[in-house]
C-alpha cells in the first residue's frame, strides 16, 4: 500500500492540507504580473522555471478577506504549486507549517463551516500537528462562484 502524505498550510489562522502527490513545489514569488479583467481571486501570473503559472489568492477563493501583502500588491508571496489540465497553478497561502503522513480517509465535515471552506474541503483529517481541512486545488482555483450573474 502506497504511503500518502500531506501538506499543512495556514490560511486566514486556519490549518488546512493539500495532498503532496497533487503539489509541484513550495515557492515565494516575487513577480507577480496582474491579469486586467481576471476574478478577483486571481491575482496575476508568475513564472516558474520559465513556465507561465496563474497566481490564485488562497483567502479571495474561499471568500475570505484578503491578506494585506497580496492585495496590496505586494512582491513576495508563499505559493504551493499545483498542476492541474497541464497547467500550473500558484496557490498562495499564509504559512506553510510541515508534511505529515497521511493516515486514513478524509472524514465529512460534521460543523457548519463558510460557504468558501464547504466549497472547496474534501472533508476533515486527523495529523499528528491537530485536525486539519482537507482542501480540493481544482475548486481554488475555480474559486467562488459569481451568485450575482445568476
Amino acid at each position: 500500500m502506497e504511503e500518502r502524505s500531506l501538506l499543512l498550510v495556514r490560511i486566514a489562522g486556519e490549518m488546512a492540507a493539500i495532498e503532496s502527490e497533487r503539489i509541484q513545489s513550495v515557492v515565494e514569488l516575487d513577480n507577480i504580473t496582474p491579469v486586467p479583467r481576471a476574478p478577483a481571486h486571481v491575482v496575476g501570473l508568475a513564472a516558474l522555471r520559465s513556465k507561465a503559472m496563474t497566481v490564485v489568492n488562497c483567502r479571495c477563493s474561499l471568500e475570505l478577506a484578503a491578506s494585506e501583502a497580496v492585495s496590496e500588491g505586494e512582491i513576495l508571496a508563499l505559493a504551493v504549486v499545483v498542476e492541474i489540465d497541464e497547467y500550473l497553478y500558484a496557490l498562495v497561502v499564509d504559512r506553510v507549517e510541515e508534511v505529515v503522513p497521511l493516515e486514513g480517509e478524509p472524514a465529512p465535515l460534521r460543523a457548519d463551516l463558510l460557504p468558501g471552506w464547504t466549497r472547496a474541503t474534501l472533508g476533515m483529517v486527523e495529523t499528528t500537528a491537530g485536525p486539519a481541512l482537507l482542501l480540493d486545488p481544482d475548486q481554488l482555483v475555480a474559486g467562488p462562484s459569481n451568485r450575482e450573474a445568476a
